[in-house]
């Protein structure tokens, strides 16, 4: 009997301005053909001998122009089925703090983006998975102080 294989091949952040209730969270919405007109987070795949945190700051300032000003794991990874490679994908996320003043440069692969409360990127978000990750990053990083022990170098 064939086993689904799991694949730890990419990461995904959570970009975040501002602190507790004035907090906003950056969506940006796809405009190549893998999630097509989807509103989505920053996310990308781990290069050979990079470490998850490394990608997820490589891919934010690819992204969007970014540079975090911390960055956390959320220590939680989004988990789901992917029928393009055929596998059970684990996606570890990260958090990153952003400059209130910084402006978003987007890549090709969005075409456009908006700052929202949380509950507007819950709303706007079209997976589960996904929805619940904002949830715990509001309640946990941004509702409260984030927890030192996950703090990542950047």
């Amino acid at each position: 009997m064939p086993d689904l294989p799991l694949r730890c091949s990419m990461v995904s952040v959570v970009v975040v301005r501002g602190a507790g209730e004035n907090a906003r969270t950056l969506l940006a919405h796809r405009a190549v053909a893998h999630l097509q007109g989807l509103w989505t987070y920053v996310a990308g795949h781990i290069e050979p001998g990079e470490k998850a945190w490394q990608t997820a700051l490589r891919e934010l300032h690819e992204e969007t122009g970014l540079q975090a000003t911390a960055l956390y794991s959320v220590d939680r990874c989004e988990i789901f089925y992917d029928v393009r490679d055929e596998c059970i994908a684990i996606v570890p996320a990260f958090v990153a703090f952003v400059d209130t003043a910084a402006e978003v440069r987007l890549n090709h692969e969005h075409d456009d983006h908006a700052w929202m409360t949380f509950a507007e990127a819950i709303a706007r978000l079209p997976f589960s998975g996904q929805r619940d990750i904002y949830a715990d990053v509001h309640r946990e990083f941004v509702l409260r102080p984030p927890p030192d022990a996950l703090r990542m170098p950047c």
